[in-house]
């Protein structure tokens, strides 16, 4: 049995599912065989996950100017079908997607032993406007899933509302989060130290990953992975 099929059957609907990109019946809410045709695994930037030719570590930028990420692992690139997936389960009040895109995430090639290994794992945090307009953090509900024992919500906050990085060019998107992050007050000794695991549904141009990164590594993080489902390209 394949490690990716294992993950699979483990989690299983209680009700017969239909697959939400092929519509076969039934099916997980994602079938074996469009995560087969649609999750391949590609060789990706160690520093900021994206596609690199096999046997590259890390893509031009990253060498240029390295990340403040020790690693960076995606799950799946942001298109068809999982841009409108992410979108469904971001924008469409569907939380109970994130049991499913958490599978997808862990089945990512390093992503177990950098759960494994980290001490803390952190959803980036939404704003409370956001987080009302939302109702629920998704990187949250990600992370929950990924790993339950793990994840605290309380040490990463964003201390101001920003535009969506989606509607921004890539200079505009880091001048857009700059210090929109840090460290909830009293907890750098959480931090200080720590190997640390940040969760995201999608990263653009990575502007809010490592703006995020940097406030930890002011506080003391001695490791920083992110890991997030989707990745543009």
């Amino acid at each position: 049995m394949t490690p990716l099929r294992a993950l699979l059957d483990r989690w299983t609907p209680a009700l017969p599912s239909q697959c939400a990109v092929c519509h076969a019946w039934p099916a997980q809410p994602i079938c074996e065989a469009c995560v087969a045709r649609f999750a391949q695994p590609r060789p990706r930037c160690r520093g900021c996950a994206l596609p690199v030719p096999a046997g590259v570590e890390r893509c031009g930028a990253c060498i240029k100017e390295t990340p403040p990420l020790d690693l960076c692992l995606a799950a799946v690139p942001y298109e068809y079908p999982w841009s409108g997936l992410v979108a469904q389960y971001k924008f469409g009040a569907q939380p109970g997607w994130a049991a499913a895109l958490a599978l997808l995430m862990r089945s990512t090639p390093w992503a177990e032993p950098a759960l494994e290994a980290a001490e803390l794992v952190l959803p980036m945090p939404l704003s409370p406007q956001r987080l009302r307009q939302r109702g629920y953090n998704q990187a949250l509900e990600l992370a929950r899933r990924l790993a339950p024992g793990k994840t605290r919500a309380d040490l990463l906050l964003r201390r101001r509302d920003t535009p969506a990085q989606s509607e921004l060019p890539r200079e505009a998107r880091l001048r857009n989060v700059r210090g929109a992050f840090g460290v909830a007050p009293g907890q750098a000794g959480e931090i200080a130290g720590r190997r640390l695991l940040l969760v995201d549904d999608v990263m653009t141009s990575g502007a809010s990953l490592y703006t995020a990164a940097q406030a930890l590594r002011a506080a003391g993080a001695a490791h920083i992975t992110a890991l997030v489902l989707a990745r543009t390209e």
